[in-house]
């Protein structure tokens, strides 16, 4: 049996503004060859399916379009599980419908596990993987508010609720495992910040409860998990230093930080134990250039990047203490009549005086809410654990937003 594991896909994310439909058009167009080309038997991905609890007409139909096509190929089961980006209730409303196809959903947990575990069967109905679809365990599903406690203590919490979770299912899927007549392969997802875990600067990556809190540590995913499949981090990458704990990364970059790294899928091939994992390069649909210098540096690289005559989206990133009144309009009247396509601009001279000058060009569109509050709390000289406890307060108020459910 041959598995395919992707995650983080963020359907509908725009970048500086900029639509990429284009870019999830195609990747999804490669998913479905490469489920044929490797004779994928089982597709898992572990979160973020969209980027929004909202997601557009278009970006539904994109998701429900590649679902039917899925029907077309060898793979015969999808399991698919909410991240925090993702709706639960969206994504479970048509469970019942895609599950009459092999494909499970899971957005949310309840007092029945057996609702997270899927077993696959072989023709002669033999089970031969036990999949334990964790989805995003959202703060208030896990552990209880105490009035006056720490955060260490909330850490903790938090720590001890994911690790009890994983216990319970893993639990009952080795309870399966032994009244089986041979010996299916375990299989976890997750979608969280395991510590240790990269990130990349602009990615998107939320903290799912504030600051390093619930950065879980390997040490609680139980030994019996043969493959954890993660999702949550965009750099593809192991837990723990493990080879079978892995997050397979997004796969598109969702920064300009992320644009020259590569992006990848996971395969994981097993028949009573896992005999192989690979990874799958996925082609880049769009390049993404992120350039600094000085005003000369810049231009010379623009004509450069002109050259070669294929669509490019720049970052450029200004850092000469030189003031030019007209640099914005300089550098677009450079790429004008090319494939070269300007997102962002950034003045080292602005970020410097940020929150000081009455000068600052900075958008808000390029600060994520986080950086705002963040950046408010420091003009106004805000420390410490007070610091702490503001910004926890603050993120459990956006998280409560962005997990609302639509009636």
């Amino acid at each position: 049996m041959k598995i395919l594991h992707t995650s983080d896909w963020h359907i509908g994310r725009a970048l500086y503004g900029r639509k990429r439909n284009e870019e999830f058009s195609q990747f999804l167009n490669w998913m479905i060859a490469t489920l044929s080309s490797e004779k994928i038997d089982v597709l898992l991905i572990a979160g973020d399916i969209f980027d929004t609890t909202t997601p557009s007409n278009w970006a539904q139909n994109l998701y429900y379009h590649f679902l039917s096509k899925v029907q077309k190929t060898c793979c015969t089961h999808v399991i698919i599980t909410a991240g925090n980006h993702d709706s639960a209730t969206f994504l479970e409303a048509a469970a019942g419908i895609l599950k009459t196809m092999n494909i499970h959903i899971v957005g949310s947990i309840n007092d029945d596990i057996d609702k997270e575990i899927v077993q696959i069967c072989d023709p002669t109905g033999e089970t031969r993987l036990i999949v334990c679809a964790v989805p995003y365990l959202r703060e208030r599903d896990i552990r209880l508010a105490s009035p006056g406690e720490t955060i260490e203590e909330k850490s903790n919490k938090l720590v001890q609720g994911i690790k009890q979770h994983y216990d319970t299912i893993i639990k009952r899927a080795v309870n399966i495992q032994t009244k089986a007549s041979n010996r299916p392969i375990i299989i976890a997802l997750g979608h969280l910040f395991a510590a240790g875990g990269m990130s990349v600067t602009g990615d998107g990556v939320r903290e799912l409860y504030v600051g390093s809190l619930a950065h879980v540590p390997a040490s609680i995913f139980p030994e019996e998990i043969d493959y954890l499949a993660l999702g949550h981090l965009h750099s593809s990458q192991l837990v723990g230093k493990n080879e079978r704990r892995r997050y397979c990364g997004s796969p598109l970059p969702m920064s300009f930080g992320e644009g020259t790294k590569p992006k990848k899928v996971i395969t994981v091939e097993c028949d009573q134990e896992i005999t192989e994992i690979k990874t799958i390069d996925v082609p880049c649909f769009q390049r993404l250039e992120s350039i600094a210098g000085n005003m000369e540096v810049l231009l010379s690289t623009i004509e450069q990047l002109k050259g070669e005559d294929r669509s490019i989206w720049l970052e450029i990133k200004y850092n000469s203490k030189e003031l030019i009144a007209s640099l914005q309009e300089d550098l677009r009247q450079a790429v004008a009549g090319s494939k070269l396509e300007i997102l962002r601009i950034v003045n080292s001279r602005i970020i410097d005086s940020i929150l000081e000058s009455e000068t600052s060009q900075e958008t808000l569109e390029q600060l994520s809410v986080e950086e705002v509050f963040d950046r408010c709390l420091t003009q106004n000289s805000i420390t410490g654990q007070q610091h702490d406890e503001l910004t926890l307060r603050f993120n459990v108020a956006v998280d409560a937003l962005q997990q609302r459910e639509i009636e």
